[in-house]
């Protein structure tokens, strides 16, 4: 065996060095939170994108003779007062819940990356005006902006209010997505590699997109999961206000709004659809938080 041989055996090898994400995956698998939350939010996938692997009971096949029976058969959790299948409004509640928390995270997404990549980025007067405009939006009290915009937004009796929640929830969640974005933005832009590459004859274009928002997105994803969330209990509120989902949506909210008049009658209709809608906030708040810690260096 040559002395080079016995060097390599005696010398343990050396392993990549990780980058940020792998470092974050790293702590994550070893988050008892993390994976908690996992769980509950595929459930809860699943359950919006296929309910008929939880039930084969029609949420909307009501007979008013089974009117507060309790729980028997594949009806779980008994029936409400117009005799319709509590487990089954549950199961199928989760569907329209993940539709408009989705869609409008994305939306306050896309709009809180450019307010904050073109505040952070640009500076001077242009972060000036963006960084007041969304001051002003921030004085806007959610509830009352949503029970606003929300009515104006589903005035035609046919709709099921689906696309007026989503686009108020949208447009006005997006300014907390925004202020981290641009703080990201700043501190990204004052680093060596951004420096150097404008050095090299990099645009500003390539400077966002290709050096400095890759390396602003981390702060930016965890305010969105936990955004998320919010907006799912935001549904579910204005739903139970009853400017929410109508029609012939099937939500949490709803069947909670329907529930309370008769909770002394049979408390299940209320408990069971409050917490399928807890427990997904929960998920999601939790996945942020655990994002959060494994993506923020100072909490290693």
């Amino acid at each position: 065996m040559s002395d080079t041989s016995i060097l390599a055996a005696e010398v343990p090898a050396v392993g990549r060095p990780r980058s940020l994400a792998g470092d974050a995956w790293h702590d994550l698998r070893r988050s008892k939170v993390f994976w908690v939350a996992l769980v509950l939010i595929v459930v809860i996938l699943l359950m919006a994108a296929w309910p008929s692997l939880f039930t084969s009971a029609d949420p909307r096949e009501c007979v008013l003779s089974r009117q507060h029976k309790p729980a028997g058969g594949s009806a779980i959790f008994g029936y409400d007062f117009q005799g319709c299948d509590v487990y089954a409004k549950t199961v199928y509640g989760a569907r329209y819940s993940i539709i408009v928390g989705v869609f409008a995270t994305l939306i306050a997404g896309l709009i809180g990356a450019a307010f904050g990549l073109s505040a952070g980025f640009f500076g001077g007067w242009i972060d000036a005006v963006l960084s007041r405009f969304v001051d002003v939006m921030l004085g806007i009290p959610l509830l009352l902006g949503a029970i606003v915009l929300a009515k104006r937004l589903s005035s035609d009796p046919a709709s099921n209010g689906v696309f007026a929640v989503t686009v108020t929830l949208g447009l006005l969640g997006w300014t907390t997505a925004a202020r981290v974005m641009r703080s990201s933005v700043i501190a990204a832009k004052n680093q060596d590699y951004v420096a150097a590459a404008r050095m090299l004859g990099a645009g500003n274009s390539r400077l966002l997109f290709r050096h400095i928002l890759p390396n602003s997105m981390a702060s930016f994803i965890v305010v969105l999961t936990i955004l998320l969330g919010i907006n799912i209990a935001s549904e579910a509120t204005l739903s139970f206000l009853g400017i929410g989902l109508k029609g012939d949506a099937i939500s949490w909210g709803i069947a909670i709004s329907e529930a309370t008049g008769y909770v002394r009658v049979a408390a299940g209709p209320l408990i069971w659809p409050s917490l399928f809608l807890a427990a997904t906030v929960l998920a999601f708040i939790m996945l942020g938080d655990a994002v959060r810690d494994a993506f923020d260096p100072k909490l290693r």
